[in-house]
Parts: C-alpha cells; sequence; structure tokens
C-alpha cells in the first residue's frame, strides 16, 4: 500500500553512518546498512475532537504525542533487522472516570527516499487511570531488510572509498556527484519510520493548526 502522506517527511533522523576525524586531515564516513530511523513529520502526534466533527480547541478530548525514539539494529545475518521503541504520552480534557484509548500507529520501510516496500499499521493503548489527565505507554516496532538490498554494488564501492591523494585532479569531485553513484547509494540506503496513522482530516489539522 502507497503511504500517501510520504511526500511530507522530513524526518527526525538516527544516524546511520559513523564519522571519524583522520589523522593526516579529511573525514572518513563509514555507511551502516541499518536503515535509518525516524518519526514522520506530521505524524508524531493525533488529537481527537469530541463532537467528531469539531475543529474548535475546546471540544479537544484526547491529544498524544509520540516521543523518545530509540533503534537498534542487528546487520549480523541477511536479513538486517531493525527495531525502533517508542514511547506515547496522552492527555485528556476531562479527568474522569478510568478509560481506554487506543491509537493506530504506522510502522514503514522506506526505499531510496520515497518507495515505500513495507507498511503495518498496529495500536497503542493510552490507558487512563480514575481521575487522571494523563497516560503514557510505550511501542515497539520491527523491520527486516535483506542484506543484498542494502549493500552498495562493488564498482560504487570502490568509487566511494578509492583514494585520494593531494594534487589529484580527481581528489576534489565528490563522487557522488556522478549519477550513477547517487542513485546507486540512493537504492541501497533504508529508513523505518513509524507515526501514528492519521485520517485526513487528522493531517490536515497537524499540518495547519
Amino acid at each position: 500500500m502507497k503511504l500517501r502522506l510520504i511526500s511530507l517527511i522530513a524526518i527526525t533522523l538516527l544516524p546511520a553512518c559513523a564519522r571519524e576525524t583522520l589523522q593526516q586531515g579529511g573525514v572518513w564516513t563509514r555507511r551502516s546498512a541499518c536503515p535509518i530511523t525516524g518519526i514522520a513529520a506530521g505524524t508524531g502526534d493525533v488529537t481527537t475532537f469530541n463532537p467528531a466533527g469539531s475543529t474548535d480547541s475546546a471540544a479537544i478530548d484526547v491529544s498524544a504525542a509520540m516521543t523518545n525514539l530509540r533503534s537498534s539494529c542487528d546487520e549480523t545475518g541477511d536479513q538486517i533487522v531493525s527495531t525502533v521503541s517508542f514511547d506515547v504520552v496522552g492527555i485528556r480534557r476531562d479527568p474522569g472516570p478510568a478509560r481506554q484509548v487506543v491509537l493506530p500507529y504506522f510502522d514503514v520501510v522506506v526505499q531510496a527516499g520515497n518507495q515505500v516496500v513495507a507498511k503495518r499499521v498496529g495500536y497503542i493503548a493510552l490507558n487512563f487511570a480514575d481521575g487522571a489527565i494523563q497516560a503514557r505507554t510505550a511501542g515497539q516496532a520491527t523491520a527486516r531488510v535483506h542484506r543484498g538490498a542494502a549493500t552498495l554494488p562493488r564498482d560504487v564501492q570502490q568509487t566511494l572509498t578509492r583514494e585520494r591523494r593531494p594534487g589529484d585532479p580527481q581528489a576534489a569531485i565528490d563522487p557522488l556527484s556522478d549519477p550513477a553513484v547517487r542513485a546507486a547509494v540512493a537504492k541501497a540506503t533504508f529508513e523505518h519510520i513509524v507515526g501514528f496513522n492519521l485520517t485526513q482530516d487528522q493531517l490536515r489539522y497537524n499540518v495547519t493548526r
């Protein structure tokens, strides 16, 4: 299924590569096959209203935010396993009796920045205690990417890692300026993205409020 809000993604990213400063100058970047993780912009919080058709601030029933995103990755096997954990904090308008609010969230794998290759929808429950206006819970999502799909072709690896010496006329040329190299890197780059599975009205509210 194509995720309609992917074009809006300006993701809160966790680094997929490590950078080291070399003693002789310059920076060496070590690329990881693990997906970049993040929460899609515009989908990290959700608001429900009572009555449902209203968007007036006085009609806000429950608001919830996805926060404290953590990630881990196992890239030792043929399947690279990415796991993201997150907290959800909710506030309700009225401190009434105990109540459970169930919210849907999505978990997608994006390739090359714009191709959704896998999507799942899960549900997370906020349990408000009697008289409490705040509730907190935790969620987790796991995605798998085949190592071969996340590995750069050998010729591209050689182009990116070729030693460049001072005085070499090619030393100052960024290899990513080559469209073929740039496309290969994009194709081998994956993102593991989560967010609330919003309706179009909820997404519009988040974007325009």
